[in-house]
C-alpha cells in the first residue's frame, strides 16, 4: 500500500517524519496525496488554530476516501475524539512512531505511549531536503504560560551523543553538508548526560563532510560562555535564532518567561559584534498586552540588532494559564502591531544585508522562476541567476545585490 506523510508544525516534527519513513518496510512512500492509500498526519497542537488546521486537513483527506492515521503532538489533545468520531483509523504517540510499520497494518487503535521515550532510529536520507534536520533532544522543562508543549512532549531529555554523531556521519557520507540541530528545547541538550550543546557542536564539526552547523532555536538563558566562544568558528552558520518572545519585562513576567530585556539586549549586542545575523520569536497580543506595554516593547525592540523574526499573533491554547487570563487584545489591534514589528525588522534586515561584502556561501535548494534559490550563512534567501544546474550545490557568491526581501546574485 502507498503512504503519504503530511507534517505540520516544527522542525522536530520534520525529523520525526523522516524517522517514520525510514521505519517503513511493507509500504511505499509517495509524494502526492492523490497517489496514496494511507495518509499519516504528523500533527501540531501548539495553538487552538493548529488543531483546527489539522482537523480541516483530516476532513479533506476523508472526503478523498483515504485512510488516515494521526500522530504528533495533536495525538494527545485531539486524537481520542477524532478516533471516536471515525475520522482517523488509528492514533499513536511520539514513543510509538518507530513501530509505524506494524501500526499501519491495524485499525481502531489508540496507543499514545509514554513521554519519556528517546529515539534510537538513525535515518540515512532526508527526502526532499537539501539541509538535514537533526533532532538532538526531546521535551521541555520550561513552563511558559502560553505553551502546551511540555505536557505533550514530556520533560527535557537528550539523545545519546554517539547516536547523534553516527546520524550526522551517515548523512554527511550521503552528501548532506548543512545540519540544523533541532528539538523541543535545543539549548537544554546534554544537561542530563554531563555534556552541553557546545561540546556536541565541536564534535560534530570534526566529522568529514560537515560544512555548516546551525542551531534551530535557543533560549537566551541557554547561551552560555562556552557556546559564545565557538560562535566565530568557520563551521558555525553566521546566524542565531534566540527566542525572546517579547521585549517588555512586564509581559515576560505574565508569560512566565526566564529571560528579561536588559540581559537579552546585552546578549544580542555581543553576538552582533561577531558579524552574526540574529533572529527571534515574538508573540503579539498575549492577554495583558496593553497599548502602554506594546509601545514600551516596540521602543525596546528598536535597540535590538535583529535581522529575522518569527511573529506570532497570540492564539489561545486550552489547558494553559494564559487561556484563563483576562485583558484580551482586539484582533484588529493585534494585526496592526504585527505589521509595525514586521516592517521594523524587515528594514533592519535590509540594512544588515547592505553591510555585507561577501562572499556568500549559498546552499542551493531549488529552482524557481526567478532563478536558483538557497540560503546563505546568514540565513538570508539568495536568488542566483545562472545557466548551470545548481540545485543541491554549494555556491560561493561574490557579486550580489540586496533587494527588498532577498539577495540577487550573478555567476
Amino acid at each position: 500500500m502507498k503512504v503519504y506523510f503530511k507534517t505540520f508544525g516544527c522542525r522536530t516534527n520534520l525529523f520525526d517524519t523522516q524517522v517514520m519513513m525510514s521505519r517503513l518496510k511493507h509500504f511505499t512512500i509517495v509524494q502526492e496525496e492523490a497517489e496514496a492509500d494511507l495518509v499519516v498526519v504528523n500533527s501540531c497542537t501548539v495553538t487552538n488554530g493548529a488543531d483546527s488546521s489539522v482537523r480541516s486537513y483530516i476532513n479533506r483527506i476523508n472526503r478523498m476516501g483515504r485512510r488516515v492515521y494521526l500522530t504528533g503532538c495533536g495525538a494527545f489533545t485531539k486524537g481520542p475524539d477524532l478516533l471516536a468520531q471515525g475520522k482517523v483509523a488509528g492514533v499513536f504517540g511520539h514513543s510509538e512512531k518507530e513501530r509505524i510499520d506494524e501500526l499501519l497494518g491495524r485499525q481502531g487503535f489508540l496507543e499514545l505511549g509514554d513521554l519519556d521515550h528517546v529515539d534510537t532510529t538513525i535515518v540515512s536520507q532526508f527526502q526532499g531536503k537539501s539541509r538535514a534536520f537533526i533532532k538532538i533532544q526531546e521535551g521541555c522543562d520550561f513552563a511558559c504560560s502560553y505553551c502546551i508543549i511540555p505536557s505533550v512532549r514530556g520533560p527535557a531529555r537528550s539523545l545519546k551523543e554517539e547516536q547523534i554523531l553516527r546520524q550526522v556521519e551517515l548523512l554527511a557520507a550521503n552528501g548532506f553538508g548543512e545540519f540544523v540541530l533541532t528539538g523541543t528545547n535545543v539549548g537544554s541538550y546534554g544537561r542530563d548526560r554531563g555534556s552541553s550543546l557546545a561540546k556536541l557542536l565541536k564534535r560534530l564539526s570534526a566529522i568529514r563532510g560537515v560544512r555548516r552547523l546551525r542551531i534551530g532555536s535557543i533560549e537566551p538563558v541557554q547561551v552560555d560562555r562556552e557556546l559564545e566562544e565557538i560562535l566565530p568558528e568557520p563551521w558555525m552558520a553566521k546566524q542565531l535564532h534566540i527566542a525572546i518572545q517579547h521585549t517588555s519585562d512586564r509581559m515576560l513576567a505574565l508569560m512566565n518567561r526566564r529571560n528579561r530585556v536588559a540581559e537579552d539586549l546585552a546578549l544580542f549586542q555581543r553576538i552582533a559584534q561577531l558579524g552574526f545575523a540574529l533572529g527571534t520569536d515574538f508573540i503579539v497580543g498575549h492577554p495583558g498586552e496593553s497599548e502602554e506595554i506594546f509601545q514600551e516593547a516596540l521602543a525596546n525592540l528598536r535597540h535590538f540588532p535583529l535581522t529575522h523574526i518569527h511573529l506570532f499573533p497570540y492564539s489561545q491554547r486550552d489547558g494553559t494559564p494564559s487561556a484563563t487570563m483576562g485583558q484580551r487584545v482586539d484582533g484588529k489591534r493585534v494585526k496592526e502591531r504585527l505589521q509595525t514589528i514586521r516592517a521594523l525588522v524587515e528594514e533592519k534586515n535590509r540594512a544588515f544585508r547592505r553591510t555585507l561584502k561577501g562572499p556568500l556561501q549559498v546552499l542551493v535548494e531549488s529552482k524557481r522562476e526567478e532563478g536558483y534559490w538557497g540560503y546563505d550563512q546568514y540565513y538570508n534567501p539568495t536568488i542566483i541567476k545562472s545557466d548551470l544546474d545548481l540545485v543541491g550545490n554549494w555556491v560561493e557568491v561574490t557579486r550580489f545585490q540586496p533587494s527588498e526581501r532577498w539577495n540577487v546574485a550573478l555567476l
